[in-house]
This record gives C-alpha cells, sequence and structure tokens, in this order.
C-alpha cells in the first residue's frame, strides 16, 4: 500500500492495523522519497533452538533393544 505522509497522518491507526493484519508493507511517501513500514515476523522459541546431534543412527533402533546386558545389580 502507497500512501502520503498526510493520508497516513489521517488514519495511522487504521494503516498500520491493516498492515499488521495482511503482512502487506506500507509504502510512505515524503519530500519525493518513499519510506516502508514493514510488520515484523516474531521468530518461534523452536526455529530459535541450535541443533544438536545427541543420537547417531536410526532412532527407531532403540525402541525393541535389549538394555538387559548393559544394566547390573548394584551391590
Amino acid at each position: 500500500m502507497r500512501v502520503t505522509a498526510s493520508k497516513l497522518r489521517e488514519n495511522v491507526y487504521q494503516i498500520l492495523d491493516e498492515a499488521l493484519e495482511t503482512g502487506v508493507p506500507v509504502e510512505v511517501i515524503r519530500k519525493g522519497k518513499v519510506l516502508k513500514i514493514v510488520p515484523d515476523k516474531p521468530v518461534s522459541k523452536l526455529d530459535r533452538l541450535k541443533k544438536r546431534k545427541v543420537f547417531v543412527g536410526n532412532v527407531e533402533d532403540i525402541i525393541g533393544m535389549d538394555w538387559s546386558k548393559e544394566w547390573t545389580e548394584m551391590q
């Protein structure tokens, strides 16, 4: 959406709310230059997690594994 600075001033909250809802940047024309108001895309917590390799192999292999040989009684 492209608006003049005067039009932005008249409807600032409506224009900003529309930009937030649609994700479409607002271009404001001021003194022959174009300024952009762009909604920030929040990053989810899962996207910020650092990938780690903690298991080598096929995860499905551990389901039927016999661990009885690995464990001993405490004395």
